[in-house]
This record gives structure tokens, sequence and C-alpha cells, in this order.
């Protein structure tokens, strides 16, 4: 059992607010929608802190495959040209989304 005994009484004051900026690590299930959405969507998307796993990147491939325009701008940003719901082509190939529930639902 852990105890404190303070030697004077203990006070609480009120301070600032706080202040910084944190960045949270992507989510693998978020990072599949953003691309799928992306290349449903007629025209561009920006996506912020997609997870670059391998299951993630190969829904990417996937995308492309289906005719939307999917790049990598940085670390963990991409843009996707989407074609719209009716602008998707058929692959050329199998699609592999990997180990993927989300993408291949």
């Amino acid at each position: 059992m852990l105890t404190y005994s303070a030697k004077a009484p203990l006070a609480a004051r009120r301070s600032g607010p706080l202040l910084g900026r944190v960045r949270v690590p992507g989510d693998k299930s978020i990072s599949h929608r953003a691309l799928i959405f992306g290349a449903l969507a007629v025209g561009e998307t920006l996506i912020s802190g997609l997870l670059e796993g391998d299951d993630v990147l190969r829904t990417g491939a996937a995308m492309r495959a289906l005719g939307a325009k999917v790049e990598r701008t940085g670390e963990g940003l991409w843009r996707v040209h989407g074609v719209g719901v009716g602008g998707l082509r058929t692959p050329a190939d199998v699609l592999d989304f990997g180990n993927s529930g989300t993408a291949a639902g």
C-alpha cells in the first residue's frame, strides 16, 4: 500500500491552458477508407497521417488498378485523384488487398 504524508497542507492553483501539438499515429482501417473514398470521389482528396503499412499500401495499389491516381507526397501525406463511382475501370489483374478485411469487404 502506497501512502503519502505531507508536512504541510497541499494547495492547488489554477494554471493556464495546456498548449502544444499532438500527432497521433495513423489508423489502419481509417487509412483504407480514406484511400477508397478518395478513389470513389470526383476530384482531389488530400490525406495526412495515413498509416503506411503493407495492407494500406496494397489498398492504394488496388485503387490505382481501378483507375484512380494515388501518389505519396511525403511521410504520411497522400494525394488521390478520384474518378467517381462510374469512372472506376475493370482491373487488368486480381486485386491483392493483403490482410485487409476493411478493403476486401
